[in-house]
């Protein structure tokens, strides 16, 4: 099995991701936007969301949205969103953090980040569809180092002007392949990208 690395993130026109489902999400510099999402609902972004977990057979996620995740989902097994936290707890859960102390009481959970290169080449190997979710810290890793298959994002119809970034400045220059684009209620796009190979080529228009 060569499995994939897929990356799904929710962002605004101006490329923050940083904390679209709450206020106390992520207030990492002072960010005031938390929960920017919220009063942008999509049917669209629901369905797609609900048909890339048909597929997924695990998550990799950061320290902070394991956390997140880890305080919600075990409680949350029923009702409309029950098989969202029934998917969550069945499968495997890969945490990317150098802290070897960290709590990994939910079930199936496993700590990764001492050689991540290794390690994802370890998923890849026993898994279909490995879904990197939120996350933005790894998220930027994973695009840094190209070590993934598949960016997926949610572009809602918002600019804050501030928050993190899925490519901050500094960011390492990539070609990327666009596999499709979606439009969908309430102004939001789905964005599906690939990495290319070869290097950024610059030139004159017209020359």
């Amino acid at each position: 099995m060569t499995g994939r690395i897929i990356i799904d993130l929710f962002t605004t026109l101006d490329g923050v991701a940083q904390a679209p489902g709450g206020p106390e999400e992520d207030e990492s510099g002072a960010f005031p936007f938390g929960g920017w999402q919220a009063p942008l609902p999509s049917e669209a972004v629901g369905r797609s969301v609900s048909e890339g977990m048909e597929t997924l057979d695990a998550l990799m996620l950061g320290r902070r949205t394991y956390d997140i995740f880890a305080g919600y989902w075990p409680q949350h097994t029923t009702g409309e969103e029950g098989w969202i936290g029934q998917l969550f707890d069945r499968v495997p859960k890969y945490v990317a953090s150098r802290d070897a102390g960290i709590d990994l009481s939910w079930s199936g959970s496993t700590r990764i980040g001492d050689d991540l290169v290794s390690e994802i080449a370890e998923l890849r190997s026993r898994h279909r569809d490995v879904h990197v979710i939120g996350s933005i810290d790894l998220a930027q890793t994973l695009l840094a180092e190209k070590l993934y298959d598949e960016l997926q994002l949610w572009v809602y119809p918002v600019v804050l002007g501030q928050g993190k970034k899925v490519f901050p400045d500094g960011a390492a220059p990539a070609n990327m392949t666009l596999l499709s684009a979606t439009s969908g209620d309430g102004g939001t796009l789905l964005l599906r990208y690939a990495p290319a190979p070869g290097e950024v080529q610059t030139g004159t228009m017209g020359a």
